[in-house]
């Protein structure tokens, strides 16, 4: 089966809860960016790497923000499922941006990246990198991916929203950050690409903001009913 989760920035806790404990082998998790666990290349990072490894089931994620791109993009690009990908590890997979995925017979689209909400204090303490947001090469590839399936894809998994959800889901909230290029970007995608469902992470809140728009964060969903898991097994 093909689960969902929010962003984890580093902390192993998230696959310790009683229902990551439910993954089972063959199953697959998806991580809606901000992976976390290629930062510094210290010992206690590769350790945690290491527990991770151990899992049974695959650890997909795209990247967010808050990732060390020098280390992500430092791996060999392979192809995995019908797309590209970073492997860094025996079952943890980066799923790069624009691309389509074949995983257990459903069609998932990836676009990760973002721009901080923090970026002045980020790029002060030389803890930004310019590449958090896709380039155009990459928006390309994607639009032209999705073509050649006629716009129709089964998952969409990014780290950012379409425009038009991220200002929704803003509203009452006292500090707002800004809608970008790239929201603007999926907002087209979401006009032109049929779907069913929409994950995406980078608001840190577990909300089904329509039948097929969802911002995941702790939770962890089963990708095609949508439900938490512990309703699913």
């Amino acid at each position: 089966m093909v689960f969902v989760t929010g962003d984890v920035h580093g902390d192993l806790e998230r696959f310790k809860t009683p229902n990551a404990k439910k993954l089972r082998k063959g199953d697959t998790l998806l991580v809606c960016g901000d992976f976390g666990f290629l930062w510094n290349g210290g010992k206690e990072e590769q350790k945690a790497l290491k527990k991770l490894e151990s899992k049974k089931y695959d650890i997909c994620f795209v990247d967010g923000t808050h990732e060390n791109f020098h280390m992500l993009n430092h791996y060999e690009v392979s192809e995995w499922n019908g797309g590209k990908v970073h492997r860094i590890a025996g079952n943890i997979y980066h799923l790069m941006r624009g691309q389509v995925y074949n995983i257990e017979g459903l069609r998932v689209f990836t676009m990760g990246g973002g721009e901080s909400p923090d970026i002045d204090i980020r790029m002060n303490d030389d803890t930004w990198f310019p590449e958090e947001n896709p380039n155009q090469q990459e928006l390309l590839a994607g639009a032209d991916n999705l073509g050649k399936l006629g716009n129709e894809v089964d998952i969409i998994i990014t780290h950012e929203p379409s425009a038009k959800v991220k200002e929704f889901l803003q509203m009452k909230l006292p500090d707002k950050v800004r809608t970008t290029l790239l929201n603007t970007y999926f907002e087209e995608l979401s006009n032109a690409v049929d779907y069913q469902k929409w994950y995406f992470g980078s608001l840190h809140m577990d909300k089904h903001v329509s039948g097929t728009q969802v911002a995941v964060f702790q939770d962890i969903l089963e990708v095609q009913s949508g439900k938490p898991i512990a309703a699913v097994r």
